[in-house]
């Protein structure tokens, strides 16, 4: 196991210190700056209409001044009213422009005080709903999978996991990575952001509630580091986890988890089979490529195979889990199919199909 030095471990302290928090699906928005322009173009709308207003009515008022209104004080009125500083050098005096002030200036005053303190509201009443929204995600969060990396191997698992039907809602991706995350929760899937090695990040998944935690770092030696973490909380979960040099394999098993999928090797053995064999290699890929073509899939044994052998089925029948074995389809020790036992299959599927997961913890060797 190639395990970082003191250094590396320092390190990775020191990368600990990066924000954590969680980051929910949301509609798209429109952006902040955007927004900002749109409501000062707005309030520029209602100051000119204000002053334009005035002008039209400009014999109706006084200036202390020059007992004159031009353009200039029409605009200076307009500013000075609508910001309800109100120095009185300017008044209305006739009963018209009264009236334009009653029915019309101050409508247009308070739109303006809205428009202003819109955004400010804006912002309040968003970190309120966020805040609702992530207290009513974490008490309604339960048997639910949690991915830890969203690269490739992160992102194929859950596509693979969501093909058996299950909801996005009911998935969190834990990654370090800003742009991992919003990637994430622009397909819909809920995100935290922060080292997966540190408890409290898993915490904030509520990985001591999910049902299956899928382990898919780029580096092997924080894939051990994560499997133990996330086995210290949550006991019973089904933990899978990817590495990428076989040697690994064990001390991921050691380190809690049910399942240990070696990426590095696996791709060396269909590149090695499609030169052998060119025609089997794509029968290999075909499998791999979940939702069309040739899938694998465990599905219960029904009551009309029970008694027979896994031969006389009408899949074609590769394995047979009972209990806690993984039996090959010619082991004699299968015998006769009984009701609890599950078959692993290779099925030809259509895209859309879905598959039943198995709920069960994974047979252990």
């Amino acid at each position: 196991m190639k395990l970082p030095g003191h250094d590396a471990i320092a390190r990775q302290a020191g990368e600990h210190l990066v924000t954590q928090r969680v980051k929910l699906p949301r509609k798209v928005v429109e952006r902040p700056i955007r927004q900002v322009v749109k409501r000062l173009l707005m309030a520029l709308l209602v100051l000119v209409a204000t002053a334009l207003v005035v002008y039209a009515d400009r014999d109706g008022y006084q200036d202390n001044s020059d007992s004159s209104v031009d353009l200039l004080d029409a605009f200076y009125y307009a500013t000075v009213t609508l910001s309800t500083t109100g120095y009185g050098d300017i008044t209305p005096v006739s009963d018209s422009a009264r009236l334009t002030n009653i029915f019309v200036v101050t409508p247009l005053r308070v739109l303006f005080l809205i428009i202003l303190v819109g955004t400010t509201l804006e912002v309040l009443t968003e970190r309120t709903r966020e805040e609702w929204r992530l207290n009513r995600w974490r008490s309604a969060l339960r048997e639910h999978t949690v991915v830890i990396g969203f690269g490739t191997k992160g992102r194929s698992a859950v596509q693979t996991v969501c093909a058996t039907g299950l909801r996005k809602e009911q998935v969190v991706v834990v990654d370090p990575s800003a742009k991992v995350i919003d990637a994430a929760t622009a397909e819909g899937f809920a995100g935290v952001m922060g080292d997966a090695t540190r408890s409290e990040v898993l915490k904030r998944a509520e990985v001591h509630r999910a049902r299956q935690i899928i382990i898919a770092p780029q580096r092997d030696d924080t894939a051990v580091l994560v499997t133990l973490t996330a086995r210290q909380l949550n006991r019973s979960a089904k933990i899978v986890a990817a590495v990428r040099e076989e040697e690994n394999a064990p001390l991921l098993r050691q380190s809690g988890a049910d399942a240990v999928i070696t990426s590095a090797s696996a791709a060396g053995r269909l590149l090695g089979l499609s030169v052998l064999s060119p025609a089997a290699g794509m029968v290999m890929e075909d499998l791999i490529h979940q939702g069309s073509g040739l899938d694998i899939v465990e599905r219960p044994v029904v009551r009309a195979e029970v008694g027979r052998k896994p031969r006389e089925t009408d899949d074609l029948v590769v394995s047979v889990v009972r209990g806690h074995r993984v039996l090959g389809y010619d082991d004699p020790s299968i015998g006769d199919l009984q009701l609890t036992d599950r078959l692993i299959t290779i099925v030809r599927v259509t895209p859309g199909a879905r598959i039943t997961p198995d709920t069960r913890p994974l047979p252990h060797e």
